[in-house]
């Protein structure tokens, strides 16, 4: 069984679960990251008394204060006075001055996994698990079961465009929470039904092997105590779905609720789910067969809780996206500027696969690259091969380390070398600074181009710096 300490780059805290049946102070460390700050605000709509604290001002702390969290910018040890609860994100050490004053009197200290399953504890939580497509489906979920009328709350790793958040607290019995396995969180938390989108080699430097990944997600499956949906088409995942009483779904003809008949047009796909009580035909606004794949997931496990299909089909034709899934940042110039958070091959070779067979009409496809975490890059750098090949052009950049300590040899090169050897013919860009990333993108790009930039560091700021460039230069189309 999976252990209850969370180990990541050193960090290791507790896995404790606090009673949250009624209000506490509770103080979060690292709130101004993605996950802490949708934990921040849904523990302050459940009526606890929060406050967080953060190295940097951020646009997200504005949030949190409207959302009544006390911020406090910098890390001081009198923030954890009279709190009775402080939870931390993994990436914060664990010799914290604000941790170590919590442990010095006797507070309770617990990860982020252990806040989240006590969240979790305080309704019906349903889950979406997987290496990809996690928040993607766990927002359609989110969407299905308020079209159902069942008003839930959610922690989901992106802004949902519907809602303009990527948190609520609710009240109501039904919870959506996205399952991450990166730090085990997916271990602990208790559940009432999930979707298992997909099993890949990511997070090795926590799991310690590929076999281990995927023990902890069989036995994820075994503690859900209700619907257990999960994809046929990923070759891991499926024996799983066999072994255990799951629900399946996917393009596979022995699917329970089936992909079929998808035609794509401009930034849509219509299709139809065949499934037990019938065929539903389904709109959606969303470029790429996987996320007609993810869509018919969420499906699955909306109906399967009792959701009506075609309740749950209209809240898929008026899906407005998440934030950095091909999220169309610019068109300037006749030139197309895309941002993704893909950054596992898979998920690159999804999104350029979306591109190049959506119907835009896009004349070339630019694949802008930034690989994420030393540790990552040393286990996996060579899966990078094959991924790009929808991309006419492929543009890749040095290593953001996310916080994770440099490995000698263990650079963008890698994938360069990986990509390079397995199609000589492609061409290939390195670009290690980012002065000239932007430069060169500001004057290669050209009407009628496709410019998808993806990964999960610094890159996100990309396609706002390339479009400045343009116009300074007199490329652009304000000029």
């Amino acid at each position: 069984m999976t252990p209850n300490v969370i180990s990541v780059t050193g960090q290791r805290l507790p896995t404790v679960v606090p009673d949250l049946s009624a209000p506490r102070r509770i103080h979060v460390v690292g709130v101004g990251g993605p996950g802490m700050s949708a934990v921040a605000i849904t523990l302050a709509g459940m009526g606890h008394q929060v406050s967080g604290s953060d190295i940097r001002e951020r646009q997200v702390l504005e949030r949190l204060r409207a959302a009544g969290v006390t911020v406090h910018i910098g890390h001081d040890r009198r923030h954890v006075h009279d709190c009775e609860v402080v939870t931390a994100s993994t990436a914060i050490p664990a010799d914290l001055n604000e941790l170590d004053e919590a442990r010095r009197r006797g507070i309770t200290v617990t990860s982020r996994a252990g806040i989240l399953a006590a969240i979790c504890a305080r309704t019906g939580a349903l889950a979406v698990a997987g290496t990809h497509g996690k928040t993607t489906t766990s927002s359609m979920l989110m969407l299905m079961l308020a079209a159902g009328g069942r008003r839930p709350g959610f922690i989901i790793g992106g802004d949902v465009a519907d809602v303009g958040t990527g948190a609520e607290w609710t009240g109501s019995e039904w919870f959506v929470v996205e399952a991450d396995e990166s730090d085990g969180t997916h271990s602990h938390l208790p559940l009432v039904g999930t979707v298992l989108t997909n099993i890949d080699r990511d997070h090795l430097d926590h799991f310690g092997s590929f076999d281990s990944l995927v023990a902890s997600f069989s036995e994820y499956l075994d503690r859900v105590e209700g619907p257990r949906v999960v994809c046929i088409d990923d070759p891991v995942a499926e024996p799983l779905a066999r072994r255990t009483d799951c629900v399946s779904y996917g393009l596979g003809v022995d699917a329970r609720y089936r992909v079929v008949d998808v035609a794509a047009t401009a930034g849509r796909q219509d299709f139809a789910i065949e499934h037990p009580g019938g065929r539903t035909e389904v709109r959606l606004p969303l470029r790429g067969i996987h996320n007609a794949v993810n869509a018919t997931g969420a499906f699955a496990l909306a109906v399967e809780t009792g959701v009506d299909p075609d309740a749950a089909a209209s809240a898929l034709s008026s899906f407005g996206g998440v934030a950095r899934r091909f999220d169309i940042r610019a068109v300037d110039g006749g030139a197309t500027f895309v941002d993704d958070y893909a950054h596992l091959p898979a998920e690159i070779a999804a999104v350029l696969a979306a591109a190049r067979h959506s119907g835009d009409g896009w004349r070339r496809v630019i694949a802008v690259f930034q690989p994420n975490r030393f540790n990552r890059m040393a286990e996996i750098w060579q899966d990078y091969a094959d991924c790009f090949t929808d991309a006419d052009l492929v543009v890749l950049t040095d290593i953001y380390s996310s916080g994770t300590t440099p490995i000698p040899g263990v650079t963008g090169k890698l994938v360069v070398n990986a990509v390079t050897e397995a199609d000589p013919m492609r061409r290939v860009v390195w670009m290690r600074l980012r002065e000239d990333l932007v430069r060169f993108l500001a004057s290669e790009v050209g009407d009628g181009d496709v410019c998808i930039s993806m990964g999960c560091g610094d890159i996100a700021s990309l396609p706002d710096e390339v479009v400045e460039a343009r116009l300074r230069s007199g490329r652009g189309s304000a000029a």
